[in-house]
């Protein structure tokens, strides 16, 4: 009984983090939109620039210690050692507040030369702006591992929300104020890094809430005692056992911000090397930085199914369920496929309209419709990232994404100063290329899925054709009827975007149906997949 309830807390705990995980991450997609809106390609050039570095910094002072110390605090609890978990808490406010502090004193002081590094002295302010987030964010980190050592996932999830939230918010007024007031894109860019300072004093504070309201945590803090018969454990061995496990964990986080901090520190910089102005490098580079959010969205299901793959497998593994393995990752690689193609080829085709549509000018087109393409690598890396890790191999992904970024640095050096931002797109999708082959050839070796050509590419490739078709059918049809009529720019290619969006997402649909590359059991792996597949059904789309 205790052991199923105990199950059950795991699972809901699982739902809430990545829930709250998911609406973090839509958030911090959507809100780029609006704020390049107000601030323009150089006010999301300063933020792009300066953001990636900020990341990778706070991933070293703080990513896998949530999970370290939320490990050794329930394995204490669990065996009765009630002050090694305390004591584990202490020793990692500690370790963690000295780190984010010194990273703090590197960014400030170091903020000159690395803004001449990024070929840009004007982001001095930027970096130091961003800096002083770095000695609070750690103690959001050790509050939050704490709460889910105690099987406690709601502080975690609603404070994620709620920092993300007040950032976003942040970010838009800010930005607002600066161009309205000094049309100074650059003091707006200052604002929207130096966010993730109210964001996490937000955060701290929800947390603390928690904290005060949680009577249990506190009295079993006041009052439990040492177990009889339980070692107690030293100052060394907590924090040798907090790095054993927070290390591996940090390494596999922190390869994900380090293809945009490969574009801070070479785009701009291989521009002026061959021969562009500095103001027009700042532009184009702000311009690359549209695809950001749109990639990030199009990869928006295919996180959300990691989420699900990493319990699922790790069940089956588990339970030694090779063939179940096997089907899953067969389901989830084509899926994604499935959901990734369209992705791509529909934003490379509509690339001026959504261009347009979103951003208000067609700045970047190309490097856009040629980045469209990471989405359908970036979403299948995800995918078998997801399993690999549900298998137990975390490391695996995080080193195949390693020598992605090693991949985009060299094409960068290589492309970027004879083919301009739309070289630092292709470098980008290379990079995700090589790095989703080797998690695919990865998910192959350790759960002999066989991923057929015929149902999982042939016959998705054969439908997005038909809709690449259809969408530059109607495309072409809508501006040529739309042409002389009058009125701006911006609201003709929404109109045409949107039509066409949409007459090639049914499009799509419906050819996946007729040549069966979308089967019943694909569509029921989905959430609500029964109710769909009934729905399809009765509308003759499915046959029973």
């Amino acid at each position: 009984m205790a052991q199923e309830k105990a199950s059950v807390q795991f699972v809901k705990g699982a739902a809430i983090l990545g829930v709250a995980g998911l609406v973090s991450k839509l958030l911090g997609a959507v809100y780029r939109i609006p704020y390049q809106n107000i601030a323009g390609d150089i006010g999301l050039y300063v933020y792009m620039q300066v953001y990636p570095l900020y990341t990778t910094l706070l991933i070293l002072a703080t990513a896998g210690f949530p999970i370290a110390i939320s490990k050794i605090v329930s394995e204490r609890v669990a065996v009765g050692d009630a002050i090694g978990a305390r004591r584990a808490f202490r020793i990692a406010s500690i370790a963690l507040v000295v780190l984010g502090l010194f990273f703090f004193l590197l960014l400030y002081s170091g903020a000159p030369l690395i803004a001449r590094f990024m070929g840009d002295e004007h982001l001095m302010t930027p970096l130091r702006a961003v800096a002083w987030s770095l000695p609070l964010v750690p103690m959001a980190a050790i509050l939050r591992g704490y709460f889910q050592g105690h099987q406690n996932m709601m502080p975690t999830g609603v404070s994620q929300v709620i920092e993300q939230l007040i950032r976003v918010i942040f970010i838009l007024l800010t930005a607002f104020w600066a161009m309205n007031v000094y049309q100074d894109a650059y003091l707006a860019g200052t604002g929207a890094v130096f966010a993730a300072f109210p964001g996490g004093v937000a955060a701290v504070l929800v947390l603390l809430w928690y904290w005060r309201k949680d009577k249990q945590i506190r009295q079993m803090d006041a009052n439990q005692e040492q177990s009889a018969g339980v070692a107690e454990w030293t100052n060394r061995q907590v924090l040798r056992s907090l790095l054993y496990y927070a290390l591996p964990i940090c390494m596999g986080a922190l390869v994900l911000p380090l293809i945009p901090l490969v574009d801070s520190v070479t785009v701009v910089n291989m521009l002026q090397w061959s021969g562009m102005q500095e103001d027009l490098a700042k532009l184009a580079k702000g311009a690359f930085d549209r695809g950001q959010p749109l990639i990030q969205f199009g990869t928006f299901f295919a996180t959300s199914l990691s989420l699900a793959l990493v319990p699922a497998i790790s069940e089956a593994v588990a339970q030694r369920q090779h063939q179940l393995i096997a089907n899953r990752s067969e389901i989830a690689i084509r899926l994604t496929f499935l959901l990734g193609l369209p992705a791509s080829f529909g934003l490379a085709l509509l690339a001026e309209p959504i261009n347009v549509m979103l951003y208000g000018d067609n700045s970047g087109t190309e490097a856009l419709a040629v980045q469209s393409f990471t989405i359908l690598f970036a979403t299948l890396s995800i995918a078998s990232a997801g399993i690999l890790q549900g298998l137990g191999r975390v490391m695996r992904p995080a080193r195949n994404l390693f020598i992605g970024v090693l991949v985009k640095l060299i094409l960068n050096l290589a492309l970027v100063p004879f083919w301009g931002i739309s070289g630092a797109a292709l470098s980008t999708v290379l990079a995700y290329l090589v790095a989703m082959g080797l998690n695919v050839l990865a998910v192959k070796k350790y759960t002999g899925a066989q991923i057929g050509f015929r149902q999982t590419v042939l016959k998705p490739l054969i439908s997005v054709l038909i809709m690449s078709v259809v969408v530059v059918v109607v495309e072409w049809g809508a501006t040529a009827l739309m042409g002389n009529m009058p009125g701006p720019e911006r609201l003709f290619h929404t109109i045409i975007g949107l039509v066409a969006v949409g007459c090639g997402a049914l499009v799509y649909l419906l050819a996946l149906l007729k040549t069966g590359g979308l089967t019943r059991t694909d569509i029921q792996f989905l959430p609500k997949g029964k109710r769909i597949a009934s729905l399809l059904t009765r509308l003759h789309l499915l046959p029973k």
